[in-house]
């Protein structure tokens, strides 16, 4: 699990941006965790095209330096892609987190460092979405109240990785690689990346993405990606909800990310660390050229009477004052 504080550090970096088809908040908190590993990034437009937007988590291990370094730049190369610039999104972004992978196993500050990085971003473009993910980081999307999952948690015990962990020499204890680490794909952790025999895809834990193409409808209401540590506590089903309602009632995004954060943390770390980890979310609310009130009546529509004012009372009962 790593090392834990006494006491959490419960305070929040929460942001904002939107323009007239999303509403994109986001939050992160470093919990009880000896130092904060995560990074994320939301652009409404990408300097590369103006008419796309990206968003994206990346959950640090072993240290900050590769989520930081890919938060500043794996946007930029997925875009610079010559596919990208042909309309195939698809491919960009699996040639893009291969190639910037590559790249950082070549620069000569990062090649050595111990650290590595979940990495799952979601980019919009002409109503098409795009989620390209390594790790056990997630996506989700509400359409008409029902989750449309995004991604698929990499972790070692599934089969397709461990057959894939295995034939490239490494193995499988404890449900972590070589019994270290709990997930199979990854951006940085290079000590996993050395068989020469090996292409990129076949490394003990590779940094090639599943990425999984939707088409956004009138029915999408929001779009959240989080860390595993909001995961490890509530279930897809459970994240949808929890969001939903506070939708129905108008509450900013960022606030929303804010509360699921302090829902997700343990009241102390005796519980197998299910709620000791880093946490970040960050939640598109799917606008469609609304005023908000749109969509939250939209939402209220299915949720039975209760749900609504007994999440005002539970919002007032999760919020705990920053430290």
């Amino acid at each position: 699990m790593g090392q834990t504080l006494s006491e959490p550090v419960t305070s929040k970096n929460s942001q904002k941006v939107e323009n007239h088809l999303y509403s994109v908040g986001s939050s992160s908190m470093q919990g009880w965790r000896i130092n904060m590993e995560d990074a994320h990034t939301h652009l409404l437009s990408l300097p590369e095209d103006k008419n796309c937007t990206f968003f994206a988590v990346y959950d640090g291990h072993g240290g900050a330096k590769v989520a930081q370094y890919s938060c500043k730049h794996l946007h930029t190369r997925i875009a610079n892609q010559s596919d990208f610039k042909h309309g195939n999104i698809e491919a960009a972004i699996r040639k893009g987190y291969i190639e910037f992978d590559k790249e950082m196993s070549l620069d000569e500050d990062m090649r050595e460092d111990l650290a590595g990085t979940t990495a799952i971003c979601v980019l919009i473009k002409d109503q098409k979405l795009y989620c390209g993910n390594v790790g056990d980081s997630r996506a989700i999307a509400s359409a008409n109240g029902n989750v449309e999952i995004l991604s698929v948690d990499h972790k070692p015990n599934n089969d397709d990785e461990r057959k894939r962990i295995t034939a490239a020499g490494g193995w499988v204890e404890f449900n972590r690689v070589n019994g270290n680490l709990a997930l199979s794909r990854a951006l940085g952790d290079f000590i996993f990346k050395r068989n020469t025999d090996k292409r990129p895809e076949e490394q003990v834990v590779t940094a090639a993405p599943d990425v999984v193409c939707k088409t956004i409808t009138e029915d999408w209401e929001f779009i959240l990606i989080a860390c595993d540590g909001i995961w490890d506590v509530l279930s897809n089903e459970e994240v949808l909800k929890f969001v939903r309602v506070r939708v129905a009632q108008q509450m900013p995004p960022e606030t929303i990310c804010e509360e699921l954060m302090t829902r997700c943390l343990a009241p102390n770390c005796q519980m197998g660390g299910l709620g000791c980890d880093n946490m970040t979310v960050v939640l598109c609310l799917l606008l469609h050229g609304q005023p908000y009130s749109t969509l939250a009546a939209k939402c209220s529509k299915n949720l039975a009477n209760g749900d609504v004012s007994s999440s005002t009372s539970s919002a007032a009962a999760e919020t705990s004052p920053a430290k």
